[in-house]
């Protein structure tokens, strides 16, 4: 692994094969909408067979639709609020997994909350705990309560999305850039953990402006249509999963641009 201050880029350009992700199945937070949802069409695309986890159960609906509409393997629909699950309602996703799967071969976390930009002095308490337990919490319980599922399998993977912020502090980013440090963290730590005694694969990469909602609060007033689609970028997400990218571990990433 490399020094936590070093960054490997990973190709923008990589196209999944149809049938890189067949028999393989993939859990997705925030699958609704964004990254997650891109994520998630073009997972099945590739063949897996996806868990759409999200609170928001119209958006995983149509998502559902959009990935039986394009003939891909019948997904799955996990509604859940990070913000108020507990850590049995990880353990009942992960009961629930291995009922109906046997098993969970990759697992992205890209659900976040954004919070608010602000000076760390004026930041409101109350909403400092609720963005650390969706954007770092939250990860911790869902990874700790699906580890014993993923070390059945082969080649598993478990990505963390990281941010800019949360590599190089930046003012006013309060609450969700503390809690993206925090993920890069707890992604070393895990690969350091699982190297000796698993094939499963951690790491983080940042995927850099998106138009995104989460984009969209932060930079208002950003001119969007410089900025490229999730489905722009998810091709390079997927080469993490791919027999080329089982190189990489307890790296953290960026796409190449």
């Amino acid at each position: 692994m490399t020094d936590s201050q070093d960054v490997k880029t990973i190709p923008a350009n990589y196209a999944a094969p149809d049938a890189l992700l067949d028999q393989r199945v993939m859990l997705i937070t925030g699958a609704g909408d964004g990254i997650g949802k891109a994520l998630s069409l073009a997972a099945a695309r590739a063949g897996a067979t996806v868990v759409l986890l999200d609170r928001n159960v119209r958006k995983l609906e149509l998502v559902y639709d959009q990935i039986e509409a394009d003939g891909g393997p019948q997904p799955a629909i996990y509604p859940l609020n990070l913000e108020t699950a507990t850590p049995e309602h990880y353990h009942e996703l992960a009961a629930t997994l291995d009922n109906n799967f046997g098993g969970l071969d990759i697992l992205v976390h890209n659900a976040a909350t954004l919070g608010r930009l602000a000076p760390l002095e004026l930041s409101d308490v109350g909403l400092w705990f609720s963005t650390m337990q969706v954007n770092l919490t939250a990860p911790f319980l869902l990874t700790q309560a699906l580890l014993p599922l993923m070390r059945k399998g082969e080649h598993g993977s478990i990505l963390f999305l990281g941010d800019s912020v949360g590599r190089r502090g930046k003012a006013y980013w309060g609450s969700y850039g503390v809690a993206k440090f925090g993920l890069e963290g707890l992604m070393q730590i895990l690969a350091e953990e699982v190297a000796s005694s698993t094939s499963l694969r951690v790491n983080s990469i940042d995927p850099g402006p998106v138009r995104t909602n989460l984009r969209n609060t932060a930079y208002p007033a950003e001119n969007k249509d410089r900025l490229p689609e999730p489905e722009d970028i998810v091709g390079a997400m997927l080469y993490l999963f791919s027999p080329e990218g089982r190189n990489l571990h307890g790296e953290m990433l960026r796409i190449e641009r």
